[in-house]
């Protein structure tokens, strides 16, 4: 009796303060958490965790040493992954985040070219951008994915010291320029040995990962791979 009053309840609460999806931006029916099934179906995942050489490791080729590239999902303008980051950056979708986030660990957790990761290190904020908004969203990602990998999570590790401006509607060389000091290791000897998962939301042109994954090696003796949610194509 109590477990149908609750489901009553909870049923009627839900009906007057409906969750929405954070794809299309419907109220989600019973069964459906975050996402829509439509929208779950629909995400456009690039399949790159299964590919050596896939186009994300391609856009750092001479650029920096990586072990191991990937993006989780397409990302077009106007598209639903698009709607997906602008929930998650700009309407507080914390928990979508982190759903997002598992489900990049449970496709890269019997990943080959990771299987000797031992941290996920999210790119950080500026302290200032990060007060602004809340929270990083990076970071609620690299918690999402370590529900299911189950290494060790390192947010403090790398700090963002300059706070840059926003990359959008900038060059490449505009964006490197951008970037190019922003990072600073402070805890170098607990990174040392290890194989770190870089974790980030959108890939463009690479800048942001090229500046951290440099500012990784050359600070700390590790090996970095990198992982990002979204890739701009």
């Amino acid at each position: 009796m109590v477990s149908v009053i609750k489901e009553y309840c909870s049923d009627f609460y839900r009906l007057f303060y409906p969750k929405i999806c954070g794809g299309c931006d419907v109220p989600l029916v019973k069964g459906e958490e975050h996402l829509c099934f439509n929208c779950r179906l629909e995400l456009p995942f690039t399949n790159f965790e299964a590919i050596k050489e896939n186009p994300v490791e391609k856009i750092f080729h001479g650029r920096v040493n990586l072990e191991f590239a990937t993006s989780l999902l397409f990302f077009s303008k106007g598209e639903k992954v698009q709607n997906i980051m602008h929930n998650i950056k700009y309407n507080e979708q914390k928990e979508l985040a982190i759903h997002i986030g598992r489900i990049f660990g449970e496709r890269l957790q019997n990943n080959p070219y990771l299987k000797d990761v031992t941290a996920i290190v999210p790119v950080p904020l500026h302290p200032q951008k990060q007060h602004l908004r809340g929270y990083n969203q990076s970071e609620l990602f690299a918690e999402g994915m370590n529900e299911i990998l189950n290494v060790d999570l390192m947010t403090n590790v790398i700090s963002r010291d300059i706070n840059t401006e926003t990359q959008t509607r900038k060059t490449r060389t505009e964006r490197w320029e951008n970037v190019e000091k922003a990072f600073v290791v402070k805890q170098p000897k607990q990174l040392a040995h290890q194989h770190i998962l870089l974790v980030d939301d959108v890939l463009t042109t690479g800048a942001t990962m090229e500046s951290c994954t440099q500012t990784l090696l050359q600070s700390a003796d590790c090996k970095v791979s990198i992982a990002t949610v979204a890739f701009a194509m």
